[in-house]
């Protein structure tokens, strides 16, 4: 059942469908991108899918009879275990359901949670084959219906709350939308002040998600969902800053972390929306809006700019070396200044009206 047109005029969108149409002509000629303005940190990069693990990684060894890594191999057969289990019962846990199982015995999360990815790397399988569900912290709002696996019926129409991702994407069918585009928001306070502000209904129909900063599997699972079902264009509005790009980085080419699940994960169609460094000049934002870049900013602007990906994005890359050449950065509530609801009322609508994406 399709929803019923509001919003903006059907003209509004014809930049959109434009861009939609190459991509999916670029879907057609085999996958790749149309041109545009521990282990598993050695990884390649392929334009079509993103980050990839290598042929002839490095490899670690654990083994039972080392004293330095006796106990790391007891904890990898502790959780190893439990998957057999769950396999077996056909039942899901939590990364923190299996931490709690024993956190003495464990430590952190962080200990599970890195264990469970060495094991995903090392059988090159998903987390849910394993039958290891993450906890979700993304939200998602808008023009969407879909059936969770155990038959619940979820409308995300907006209105003043989101609805939470859910734990088990690849669980959820039915999915109905007419959204024309999706924003992926990188904060969870941009993203509420674009529901208060009613951006889903002005801007109707799309799509809204956040990850809540770092993106979390489910949420990037969804948003990989969302594309390979519609094929809409994916747009992401993060902070003019290196953690921002970084964010928009793992969406579009994934992380060095899950590079061995990238094929899961990742959308290259995904486009830089803003906030861009040059619109930092070209809306005249003052400087006493912006930010000094810290060393550990310039660093990781250093680290990005020298990623294989930003050699096919030039426009991307002009972007960075303006933010490096202007040593400053801003958040997206930097926009304030002009009024307080500019992002939704101009800012996004003229971007996405009149093709302001990279």
């Amino acid at each position: 059942m399709a929803f019923a047109p509001m919003g903006p005029e059907v003209s509004f969108f014809e930049v959109l469908d434009r861009h939609r149409e190459s991509l999916l002509a670029a879907l057609r000629r085999g996958g790749r991108e149309p041109p545009s303005g521990g282990s598993r940190l050695a990884s390649r990069f392929e334009d079509s899918v993103g980050l990839q693990m290598v042929s002839h990684c490095t490899t670690r060894k654990i083994k039972s009879d080392s004293p330095k890594s006796a106990q790391k191999f007891a904890l990898i057969l502790k959780i190893l275990s439990m998957i057999y289990k769950l396999v077996q019962s056909n039942t899901y846990a939590t990364k923190r359901d299996i931490y709690y199982t024993d956190s003495q015995l464990f430590g952190n999360q962080t200990v599970v949670d890195n264990i469970i990815n060495d094991i995903s790397c090392m059988l090159k399988v998903s987390r849910r084959s394993l039958h290891i569900l993450s906890t979700s912290k993304g939200l998602i709002a808008g023009n969407l219906r879909y059936i969770e696996e155990d038959g619940t019926k979820v409308n995300c129409t907006c209105g003043a709350t989101a609805v939470a991702v859910p734990s088990n994407i690849q669980g959820i069918r039915n999915l109905v939308t007419d959204a024309k585009f999706v924003l992926i928001v990188e904060k969870d306070a941009t993203f509420q002040r674009l529901l208060d502000d009613n951006f889903c209904n002005k801007l109707s129909p799309c799509i809204m998600i956040t990850g809540k900063g770092v993106p979390d599997l489910n949420t990037r699972l969804l948003v990989k969902k969302l594309w390979d079902t519609f094929h809409i264009p994916v747009f992401t509005l993060v902070d003019a800053d290196p953690h921002g790009i970084e964010i928009m980085c793992i969406y579009k080419y994934g992380s060095m972390s899950m590079s061995f699940e990238a094929h899961h994960l990742t959308v290259p169609a995904i486009r830089w929306l803003g906030l861009l460094p040059s619109d930092l000049k070209r809306l005249n934002v003052p400087k006493d809006s912006l930010i000094p870049l810290t060393k550990r900013d310039q660093m990781k602007l250093d680290s990005i700019l020298r990623r294989p990906y930003v050699t096919c994005q030039p426009f991307w890359r002009k972007e960075m070396e303006i933010m490096a050449d202007s040593k400053m950065k801003a958040e997206i509530q930097a926009l304030t200044f002009l009024s307080s609801d500019y992002l939704s009322r101009v800012y996004l609508p003229n971007k996405l009206k009149f093709g302001g994406w990279i």
